[in-house]
């Protein structure tokens, strides 16, 4: 990953994180690290277990941000949060998160979350 693409992905993680606070969220931790894997979000609302994959663009040249979720990565996400689990077994209820972020210069930016995927 080069550091232009890092640091929209940071920033977008920032971004994604004030918007889940304004509502309602409370963070629990961010890039949560298992092995190979990892989880941009974790936040709770209640009583749930969020867990936030977040994907910031800042064109379409490639599609939508959401689009570039696949399968692979969501397997690596249900890993990451099953680690997570183990050691925080308290919660009974939980659900896969996307947050896309689409940013473009001279605009705000734009926000489509999607609540409960699966794959």
């Amino acid at each position: 990953m080069n550091l232009g693409n890092k640091n929209t992905g940071n920033k977008g993680e920032d971004l994604a994180t004030n918007w889940l606070i304004k509502n309602g969220y409370d963070i629990i931790v961010r890039n949560y690290r298992y092995k190979h894997s990892e989880v941009d979000i974790i936040a709770s609302k209640n009583d749930t277990l969020h867990f936030v994959e977040v994907k910031t663009r800042t064109n379409q040249q490639f599609g939508l941000p959401e689009e570039s979720i696949d399968e692979r990565k969501m397997n690596a996400l249900k890993k990451a949060a099953a680690a997570y689990l183990e050691i925080n077994p308290q919660w009974k209820f939980l659900q896969f998160d996307v947050m896309a972020i689409t940013l473009i210069k001279n605009k705000e930016p734009e926000f489509f979350f999607i609540e409960d995927v699966f794959f």
